[in-house]
């Protein structure tokens, strides 16, 4: 077996990934490459960061600084937030390691470029709104459960909603990571975006007392009309409601949200929602965490919508 060793990331692509034997090779990549979701986006920043350079008769790798700063710019002076710039220069950044090459991305001047950007516009981002749990409870009992769309969406809502499920993970959804027993349904996720390395995870799905706002009872409806025991759980329908095996998309998920509770949400205020919903009903982060799976409690934090300043309040808590 041919003797390896990985390369320094300075060194140049001839010298590092084509070195390697084809096996660590591929390592190496996966590695760097990340969630196949991520490498999509980035692909599409890239390809609009090389559009500008060429334009602009740049290289766009190795990028200089007066490059990157000339870039970020001109996607500031067109209104793009400050999230979609750092977005940017992760997939330029990305795009140099790849390659061996050093990225000028921690450059002091850079950066100092970058927080005047972030102070002239701001570094809010536009968040997916959270909706309470009378309008989905509201929402979910006027869908007509006699069609076959209305099974499938009325699933979709309240599984995403109580499981706490990414778009993407509901879409990848399989009958074989279902297991129903008398108190729950526990759903299996090999892979999802804060668990990249596949590691093994669970969430646990309950019953509801009133059946026509139940998770578990609405789901079991859905894979009744399935009528198999493997493949997606979500799919596609026909003319005339035929249900196909076609998996249902992230962006047709994203489309069912929508359809019910209007533009203004999206499937991940599915997420949203649930933190929202159960710390104002008193769980603690670490309870949410164990259902979103996120690795910190500033995300939950950050996922936390409460607008109206009376609720969840210690001041309600004072004694007075």
């Amino acid at each position: 077996m041919k003797s390896v060793t990985l390369p320094a990331l300075h060194q140049s692509t001839a010298a590092s990934l084509a070195s390697l034997s084809e096996q660590t090779a591929r390592y190496v990549e996966a590695g760097l490459s990340g969630a196949p979701n991520t490498a999509k986006a980035y692909a599409s920043d890239l390809r609009h960061y090389s559009h500008w350079c060429q334009a602009n008769e740049l290289e766009p790798l190795p990028a200089t600084v007066d490059t990157l700063a000339g870039y970020v710019t001109y996607l500031a002076d067109a209104g793009k937030k400050v999230a979609t710039l750092q977005r940017h220069l992760s997939a330029i950044n990305k795009a140099h390691v790849l390659r061996g090459l050093y990225c000028p991305t921690d450059n002091k001047q850079f950066k100092v470029l970058l927080d005047g950007i972030a102070r002239v516009h701001g570094i809010r981002q536009k968040q997916a709104p959270a909706f309470t749990l009378n309008q989905l409870k509201r929402l979910v009992r006027e869908i007509d459960i006699k069609t076959v769309a209305g099974l499938r969406d009325r699933a979709i809502l309240l599984l995403g909603f109580t499981g706490a499920f990414r778009r993407s993970e509901l879409s990848e959804l399989n009958l074989e990571n279902l297991c129903f027993t008398e108190e729950c349904v526990i759903v299996s996720l090999a892979r999802s975006k804060t668990n990249q390395l596949g590691q093994h995870e669970e969430k646990a799905i309950f019953y509801s007392p009133e059946a026509k706002v139940c998770p578990i009872r609405s789901l079991q409806a859905w894979v009744q009309q399935l009528g198999r025991e493997t493949g997606p759980v979500f799919v596609s329908l026909r003319k005339g409601e035929r249900v196909t095996q076609a998996r249902l998309s992230d962006k047709s998920i994203n489309a069912v949200v929508q359809r019910y509770l209007g533009p203004d949400y999206s499937a991940h205020s599915l997420r949203a929602s649930f933190v929202t919903v159960a710390k104002l009903a008193g769980a603690d982060d670490s309870e949410v965490m164990n259902q979103t799976k996120h690795k910190t409690s500033a995300m939950i934090r950050r996922y936390t919508r409460i607008d109206d300043v009376r609720q969840h309040n210690a001041a309600q808590k004072l004694g007075l």
